[in-house]
């Protein structure tokens, strides 16, 4: 067994061809010599993206399901689907564009494919239907595309304001790499938006009355609008116990929400990857002939200020740490007063240990024989990296809840000129993305279910994962409520009788959102499917609270919650209504 480690010479100038080019070298080995040649390392973590298809044919086979069951039309069908695919290749390919002014990382793609073809389906979904319930009501098409728009089309551009708000509030948590990955997402998102509200109602307009079923393509019938006597039922059987069902689905959503206490941040190493994977492959082989550790060296380097005697006494006592298994021969470069120390720790990368280890490293090994040297030592690294990173999300995390709850707060008072509709909307969200850690944990971190996702083992939570989740579902769960909120208040303004709106706006958009919930859960699931264990963490993360919110607290807790605030509900104090736009 042999160990080569491979240094570039300039980083900033590393890209995607260096990594296929290693990958051919390896290929071109393993064909000509008899040697069994495997590869990992950063180069992989930086470029290395995400195997994808497999989440996005599933979300899109899914979607068209549902969709020619709730509308009984090939064309409605077509519609949301053809949106959301032109959406996605056209956001896609900008994010090409936004990297010749911020670098993206690799994994953005995968995540705007993940976002973006689940808010596409939904905004031309929340339209389209919009668009046929007019046609249902004697509208010809013009004027029943142009109502849609300005009633399902006004919640969606709030919807996905709301989206975009709170994932470039990801630029709160001070990390460049994730409000890069932002500002991708985002962009995406941003043309969803724009294609529901500008290109569908142009095809709404061409296709005509072929957006219903063949039976329904008259516009002559003038009756008034039938609402779901289904859900119309479930509204009246919630309102008329909004307690019990208040008090049952609270508990069971901190119940869901109470493994966040145990909620450990760290990365998956390379040895949590397929065994089909070469990174996986040169994980094990390095562990079982030099260590666990030696898949995570750490990098010391010490700016010596002119002690460069400091160096073998400083190697030493790395040396001498318990978590450190061995150290390289120190390098020195008298030119530019730097040298560097690579050390093995004795655990893996993934390890707390590890992680522990570092810290003693520079609170106390360096702080004790640097103390009176001009030197400054610092430990690198992708193990020690990782832990930094970590740390920075714990620290910033609480500032972007802040964030993002507050500005999403505002955008809905303003749109439903209530201050107590926004604040429940805030915290019911909260519970929702609560449960969704909550199951995380379950699965990743406790191992209850995770080889029925292809788990080989327990993974810490990937540290940005929590960031980058709330950030997402925040803005995805406002989707549901906005559309279903915004019709409540059309009744609710309509006819002043509260628990009547609750019921009407419930059973006009809870088949809408059970659709649209549907296949944003079977968009995210499909990537649970993938080989790398961050893909599959965010998947179910996001699936699982879609789940959890279009269930149970949009068909439960909203309408349990409004019924029994009553007129309360709308309550905006009047200098605040002279103040909002």
């Amino acid at each position: 067994m042999a160990l080569i480690q491979v240094q570039y010479p300039v980083a900033e100038e590393i890209d995607l061809v260096h990594l296929e080019d290693l990958k051919q070298l390896g290929a071109d080995l393993d064909a000509t010599t008899p040697v069994q040649v495997e590869m990992g390392g950063e180069l992989f973590f930086t470029f290395e993206q995400p195997e994808t298809g497999v989440g996005e044919i599933i979300g899109i086979i899914v979607a068209m399901i549902v969709l020619v069951f709730a509308f009984g039309s090939v064309v409605a069908m077509g519609l949301p689907i053809g949106m959301a695919l032109f959406g996605l290749a056209l956001g896609v390919s900008a994010m090409g564009l936004l990297t010749f002014l911020v670098e993206i990382p690799s994994f953005s793609p995968v995540m705007a494919s993940m976002i973006g073809l689940g808010v596409g389906i939904d905004y031309a979904l929340f339209v389209l239907s919009r668009h046929r319930e007019n046609l249902a009501s004697g509208f010809p098409v013009v004027e029943a595309a142009g109502q849609a728009v300005a009633t399902a089309g006004q919640a969606v551009v709030f919807a996905g304001g709301t989206v975009v708000v709170a994932i470039l509030g990801l630029a709160v948590a001070g990390l460049p790499f994730m409000t890069a990955a932002a500002i991708g997402i985002s962009l995406v998102v941003l043309i969803m938006v724009l294609a529901s509200v500008t290109l569908l109602p142009a095809f709404l307009g061409l296709v005509g009355m072929r957006v219903n079923r063949r039976a329904d393509r008259t516009h002559d019938v003038s009756a008034p609008v039938v609402l779901s006597p289904r859900w119309r039922r479930w509204g009246a059987h919630v309102s008329r116990h909004a307690w019990p069902y208040t008090i049952v689905v609270t508990v069971l959503l901190l119940a869901l929400t109470a493994p966040v206490f145990a909620l450990q941040l760290g990365f998956p190493d390379e040895g949590t990857l397929p065994e089909t994977r070469t990174e996986r492959r040169a994980y094990d082989l390095v562990a079982e002939s030099f260590g666990p550790g030696a898949n995570g060296p750490l990098l010391v380097a010490v700016d010596l200020a002119g002690d460069e005697a400091i160096v073998e006494p400083l190697a030493a006592a790395i040396e001498a740490d318990p978590g450190i298994e061995s150290i390289a021969p120190p390098r020195v470069d008298p030119t530019a007063d730097i040298a560097v120390i690579n050390a093995i720790p004795t655990t893996s990368p993934q390890d707390d240990a590890t992680f522990d280890t570092v810290t003693r490293l520079r609170s106390e090994v360096f702080a004790d024989l640097l103390g009176d040297s001009p030197a400054h030592a610092h430990v690198g690294g992708q193990t020690a990296n990782f832990a930094d990173l970590g740390n920075r999300v714990a620290d910033r995390l609480p500032y972007l809840i802040v964030a993002v709850v507050t500005l999403s707060f505002l955008m809905l008072t303003v749109v439903f000129r209530s201050v107590v509709v926004a604040a429940k909307a805030a915290l019911l969200n909260l519970l929702s993305i609560g449960a969704a850690y909550g199951v995380l944990v379950m699965v990743f971190q406790w191992g209850w279910g995770g080889s029925l996702i292809g788990l080989e083992g327990t993974v810490p939570i990937v540290s940005f994962i929590p960031m980058m989740m709330f950030a997402v579902l925040f803005g995805l769960s406002m989707d549901y409520e906005v559309f279903l909120l915004s019709r409540v208040r059309e009744e609710y303004v309509a006819s002043g009788d509260n628990n009547a709106a609750v019921i009407r706006g419930l059973s006009g958009t809870a088949r809408v959102i059970t659709s649209a919930a549907l296949i944003m859960v079977s968009v995210f699931g499909g990537f649970v499917l993938g080989e790398d264990p961050v893909i599959k963490m965010l998947g179910l993360g996001l699936a699982t609270a879609i789940l959890v919110d279009a269930s149970i607290v949009r068909m439960i807790l909203v309408p349990a919650s409004m019924t029994l605030m009553g007129d309360a509900n709308w309550w905006l104090p009047k200098w605040l209504d002279r103040l909002l736009p």
